[in-house]
């Protein structure tokens, strides 16, 4: 299955740099709405089966023009809506990946677990693989794309994650099934080199 994990387009949160994970969240930029327009044209050559989305309203209005259905996001726990910029947003990111280097049992503040977190998302990627879709797009949120491509992909890791994020709209494209596992194609346009055959690296995020 080709898998297509799109990241929402721009939000009010995102401008300010908010961890706004809550249900509903915030809805679309007047330029997230354009990004979200231009998402057919930009994926006009993948034979796109099926579109799901997360719960939320940004993702569910990025969608839209693609079609629409399911969910995804890493809950932000005791640090919603707080900036990302700030030494607790960063602990936000540390956390995610701290799980996807395989320390699942670590909780979010106030929040899930790792293996929560994954399982959710392990739970929207098998029911997408048992649709029969040859291709499939997710529309998702940024943090939950980076874990579960760097928990699940074989050829990315933690450090090229963490110094990869992903723009509004960015694409992460993936080849695989659950059982036999993924192979990261490009991120965000980019070729994603196999594991060890060099590519792209970037700094990890300090556990401390």
């Amino acid at each position: 299955m080709r898998l297509l994990l799109v990241r929402h387009g721009q939000t009010p949160s995102n401008v300010d740099h908010l961890l706004d994970t809550g249900v509903p969240g915030a809805g679309l930029t007047a330029l997230g709405e354009q990004q979200a327009a231009v998402l057919p044209e930009a994926l006009a050559d993948e034979d796109i089966e099926a579109v799901y989305a997360s719960t939320l309203i940004r993702t569910q209005l990025t969608a839209a023009p693609l079609a629409a259905a399911r969910g995804l996001e890493v809950f932000a726990g005791d640090l919603e809506m707080v900036r990302g910029d700030t030494e607790q947003g960063v602990l936000y990111m540390r956390t995610v990946f701290a799980w996807a280097a395989g320390d699942t049992g670590l909780r979010m503040p106030g929040g899930e677990s790792g293996a929560e977190a994954l399982a959710r998302y392990d739970a929207v990627v098998a029911e997408a693989a048992e649709s029969g879709a040859g291709t499939v797009a997710m529309v998702s949120h940024g943090a939950a794309i980076r874990l579960w491509t760097a928990a699940r992909a074989a050829n990315v890791d933690v450090p090229f994650a963490a110094a990869h994020p992903l723009d509004n709209t960015g694409v992460v494209i993936l080849e695989g099934a659950p059982g036999e596992g993924w192979k990261a194609l490009t991120w965000a346009g980019a070729v994603v080199a196999p594991a060890g055959e060099g590519g792209p690296t970037g700094w990890a995020v300090d556990a401390e």
